[in-house]
């Protein structure tokens, strides 16, 4: 037996009997696809593990047997040098260890950082197609993206994205879910809530985050990214100007929101002494968004050429990530709000782009459900100025009129309900994010 069989059969051997970590219960929904493997996918330190063990405790609960159940990290130097076949040993050593589960229940084996091994895609479609198995897998964004999980999996594989916690998330992380709706809210609740909120929007949802104080948060976010962009694109991809590929991180990082034009953005750096290619920068901002550092929009329309053509909004994958990065802390507020809205919609499952509209004003969000359900979204931390809230809803009702079937829906941090007309809905932010999704 070499040196790696003896370590994964001990490894084996101690993760059946392991107790389950304390975990914050995330809300994260799994494809009800039978017959294919789990690929747990999203930004580094965004929760994948935790999410991992998370779904070993719900089998656990529902009468799988413990020692069907097996977790194994494959972040171990000792493991250095494992290859495919040591992986495909672990299904028979852990079948030994436990004599007849294979013949008594369905098993469910779940791999972090699977990664590591290389070949570990042909095991995994073995483990598909010839073992009574449900599958688990999880890793690094920089070997583990959802394209190359279609690609690598042959169609076997479905991705869950993990993403940072949400305000709900954070609020339960912290014992404070509120165990009523909003409309059953005490007055002193609801104002608590919105505070929590404010804070929410300015720490962000990383998990490792929460209860860090100030001073240290904005280091431990820079680290997150630079851990990031670093194994996940510059190494990953052979960037040969890393330079430039930060001063774009930067930008996208800083301009939460905002308009993101391709040509613009190479223009800047070129006149800034950076000599790269417009076909870099492309590569660059998909990079970005594979690693789950940011997440772009483009125009809604059905016509490609206009979705190629006009600029796209970025924004970063976690409000916290903009505190560190922008240039204009009065604009934080409306920012992170704007980002706490769009990473909500994703998680809700939503397919999410922006409106111009044919009289100039842009809407934040048109989204559509997986029934095809359209809301035209409108965003804003404080509409108490009345030309702010005038624009807000004119070209809420101006683009309503084109989209008839269309829900109008606007969220403000406002306390006091805005006066609106046209069939628009209003909702307060916290309210929204804690129960317009249900």
């Amino acid at each position: 037996m070499s040196d790696i069989q003896a370590v994964l059969r001990q490894r084996i051997t101690d993760a059946l009997t392991m107790p389950i970590p304390a975990l914050t219960k995330r809300d994260v929904r799994l494809p009800e696809v039978t017959g294919k493997a789990h690929a747990v996918i999203g930004m580094r330190r965004s929760g994948k593990s935790t999410f991992l063990w998370q779904c070993l405790a719900e089998r656990l609960a529902a009468g799988t047997p413990r020692e069907a159940l097996l977790y194994l990290n494959l972040e171990d130097e000792r493991l250095n040098g494992m290859t495919a076949a040591d992986l495909g040993g672990v299904i028979e050593e852990w079948f030994r260890q436990i004599p007849g589960i294979r013949d008594r229940t369905r098993a469910t084996l779940f791999l972090d950082e699977v990664q590591l091994i290389p070949g570990w895609e042909t095991v995994a479609r073995r483990i598909i197609d010839q073992e009574k198995i449900d599958l688990f897998l999880s890793g690094s964004s920089a070997h583990l993206l959802s394209s190359e999980i279609a690609t690598s999996m042959r169609g076997r594989a479905l991705p869950t994205t993990v993403y940072p916690f949400s305000f709900r998330e954070t609020l339960r992380h912290a014992g404070q879910e509120p165990a009523k709706p909003w409309n059953r809210l005490p007055k002193a609740e609801r104002s608590d809530l919105d505070a929590r909120l404010r804070h929410y929007l300015l720490a962000g949802g990383f998990p490792e985050v929460q209860g860090v104080p100030d001073r240290d948060r904005a280091a431990l976010l820079r680290s997150y990214v630079d851990v990031a962009v670093l194994r996940d694109v510059i190494e990953r991809h052979a960037v040969s100007h890393p330079v430039a590929l930060r001063w774009l991180q930067r930008h996208l990082l800083s301009t939460a929101g905002g308009l993101f034009s391709v040509q613009k953005c190479w223009e800047t750096m070129r006149s800034q002494g950076l000599a790269v290619g417009k076909d870099s920068v492309h590569a660059w901002l998909a990079h970005l968004e594979d690693c789950f550092l940011v997440r772009t929009l483009s125009i809604a329309t059905t016509s490609e050429r206009r979705r190629m053509v006009n600029p796209r909004k970025s924004y970063p994958i976690d409000p916290g990530l903009i505190q560190v990065w922008s240039r204009s802390p009065e604009a934080q507020t409306g920012h992170a709000l704007e980002t706490t809205v769009l990473i909500e919609l994703l998680r809700r499952g939503q397919d999410v782009d922006y409106v111009k509209t044919d009289e100039g004003p842009e809407i934040d969000f048109l989204a559509r459900d997986h029934a095809g359900k359209e809301t035209l979204i409108q965003v804003s931390s404080d509409t108490t100025n009345a030309e702010t809230l005038a624009r807000e809803v004119r070209a809420l009702v101006a683009e309503s009129q084109r989209r008839p079937g269309a829900e109008s829906l606007l969220i403000t941090m406002d306390v006091i309900p805005p006066r609106v007309s046209g069939g628009i809905r209003w909702m307060a932010a916290a309210e929204w994010l804690l129960h317009g999704g249900q």
